[in-house]
């Protein structure tokens, strides 16, 4: 932790965030396929605050049809958007709730892998020496390391549970912004103003996290948007595989139902709308971590 004592710090993070992010959103809003993508990706994001009021069933409440029994594979309708599963539950309403569950898991997990990777590319990238060597090559093995198998292995130990999900993906997906950040940091630290603080005598916490930190993290920002979209694919992956904690919906166990309940052929809209949910979220985040690197590009450019 830096130490309290260095003034300023605070406000320095802030504004260079505050002023990051009003860059950032200025930037994607310039664009035709920007400004989709911010409102793409804003939809999920209110879809999943609002899912009590949005969906008109319960995720797991057996819907009763007009003969009183259970509203079994009913294809898409007035009453039943997205149709109904063997079970009888409306499928719109579990898309809806998972949404909330599916991107709550890749957020936290984002945000742990991301900040994982911007500690330790910031470190390798300053440090250099044989803590750089360390570092890359724990990075090169997590390149080597099969994500599912850890994931089967990690699930196998401490058992099904969003935890492990989370861990099974931080574990693993921080070697890129790692690899990516520490790039930069090397460029970064032979820039003047980093020197000039170094000759006024800020110590290496100061260096590190308060002049070059600011400068990289619009780039962990931008690989954490990216991060957010591997963790949605793994998520899916292995609930699809029957990872997930028992009694909960997310995209891929509603998938995963549809695949074990051997009714896919006929009822062909049941895996299809979290399907499409899932593409339709990751398009949205790839359009929105481009618009963001060419952001990133053209500040570096400016800096002395």
């Amino acid at each position: 932790m830096i130490s309290s004592s260095v003034p300023m710090r605070g406000s320095v993070w802030r504004g260079k965030v505050a002023t990051g992010a009003l860059r950032v959103g200025r930037t994607l809003w310039s664009t035709p396929s920007g400004r989709a993508a911010v409102v793409i990706v804003g939809a999920f994001l209110l879809i999943a605050a609002l899912a009590p009021m949005i969906a008109t069933y319960g995720p797991l409440e057996r819907v009763r049809g007009e003969q009183g029994g259970l509203a079994r594979l009913l294809p898409p309708s007035a009453a039943h958007p997205f149709g109904t599963t063997n079970f009888g539950r409306d499928v719109f309403s579990q898309v809806v709730w998972g949404t909330r569950r599916t991107l709550t898991i890749a957020g936290i997990a984002a945000l742990a892998t991301a900040l994982i990777g911007l500690n330790v590319g910031l470190i390798a990238g300053y440090l250099g020496g044989k803590v750089d060597a360390v570092l890359m090559r724990l990075a090169d093995s997590a390149y080597a390391i099969p994500f599912l198998p850890l994931a089967l292995v990690l699930v196998g130990i401490f058992g099904r549970s969003d935890t492990v999900l989370v861990l099974a993906i931080a574990a693993l997906f921080w070697r890129t912004t790692a690899r990516v950040v520490r790039s930069q940091v090397l460029s970064l630290k032979e820039r003047s103003f980093v020197k000039a603080a170094i000759v006024s005598g800020a110590s290496r916490r100061r260096v590190l996290y308060v002049h070059i930190a600011p400068n990289v993290a619009s780039l962990a920002i931008l690989y954490g948007m990216l991060l957010v979209a591997e963790a949605v694919l793994a998520e899916a992956s292995l609930s699809f595989l029957g990872m997930a904690p028992p009694n909960t919906v997310s995209w891929g166990t509603i998938m995963f139902d549809a695949f074990t309940s051997q009714e896919m052929r006929r009822a062909w809209w049941w895996p299809l709308f979290p399907g499409l949910a899932i593409m339709l979220f990751v398009f949205a985040l790839s359009l929105l971590g481009r618009a963001h690197e060419s952001l990133q590009r053209r500040r570096l450019e400016t800096l002395p």
